[in-house]
């Protein structure tokens, strides 16, 4: 991940971004699902999706809303200011910030967590010139519970709120754009986009509550979809199938790539 190299001044200093900026608005938005029970007597061989890739894409979700929070703003604000929202794509530390800001802790498994919200919601932020009080910090919550740590099956973590991104199946799945080597291979299991499992395995999560935003309502895809269909695939299928999806980050020679390691990992085929 070449990319987070880039822009180094702007990721240690917001304010280098938007000129006059003395601000940074931090917010959450969940999209957290229930676990669809499987479906009695399924016969084809399925792989998983992380769950934040279950609904619509996140950026346009969270950009659509960042804006109208700025227009409400404005309308409300008598004093003129400049911002900018920033969703995933703008080269800013939304982590640090988000734990600057109190929107939770950077918990071991370098996710932002929350005692009540658990780790599964989305990030933005909109940097603004406007000279805003800051929130105060969480305390970190994690205590001795190492349950992300000890549940990655490729070790991702060679200490606590560390990650070796080039050992996540998240990583491994998304961004790497080349063969997987057969050691991973294996460790990914059915994973085809993503992975939860350090989120599945959290307490902070066990009661984390529905998402209400019904843009991130589960899609025909779903959470499970069949390893067959997705190596059937043409170039058309795929972007009808995934049009407007988190999951076009992955492309389709790389998501046809890991329904074989699945299929192969599931079944031995």
């Amino acid at each position: 991940m070449d990319y987070l190299h880039r822009h180094f001044k702007i990721r240690a200093d917001p304010s280098a971004m938007l000129e006059g900026a003395k601000s940074v608005v931090v917010v959450a938005l969940s999209y957290h699902h229930p676990t669809p029970p499987q479906t009695d007597g399924e016969v084809k061989t399925r792989g998983r999706v992380a769950m934040y890739a279950w609904g619509d894409d996140y950026h346009e979700v969270i950009q659509s809303k960042l804006t109208g929070l700025l227009e409400r703003t404005r309308a409300e604000l008598a004093e003129p200011f400049t911002a900018r929202i920033c969703v995933d794509t703008a080269p800013i530390l939304e982590r640090e910030l988000a734990a600057a800001a109190g929107i939770g802790w950077i918990g071991k498994n370098t996710l932002v967590l929350h005692h009540e919200m658990g780790s599964y919601f989305f990030l933005g932020a909109i940097v603004t010139t406007l000279d805003l009080a800051a929130d105060e910090p969480l305390p970190d919550h994690c205590g001795t519970c190492t349950a992300c740590l000890d549940a990655c099956p490729t070790q991702a973590f060679p200490k606590p709120y560390e990650m070796d991104a080039s050992r996540c199946i998240s990583y491994l799945t998304i961004e790497h754009r080349r063969d997987i080597s057969k050691p991973f291979q294996k460790m990914m299991g059915d994973w085809i986009f993503g992975c939860d499992i350090c989120q599945e395995v959290c307490p902070y999560n066990r009661e984390a509550p529905t998402t209400r935003e019904p843009r991130f309502a589960i899609r025909p895809l779903g959470p499970r979809p069949a390893l067959d269909d997705i190596l059937g695939w043409s170039v058309d299928d795929y972007h009808k199938q995934l049009h407007g999806s988190a999951m076009t980050r992955a492309k389709l020679d790389m998501l046809q790539r890991n329904a074989r390691i699945a299929l192969d990992n599931t079944t031995g085929r």
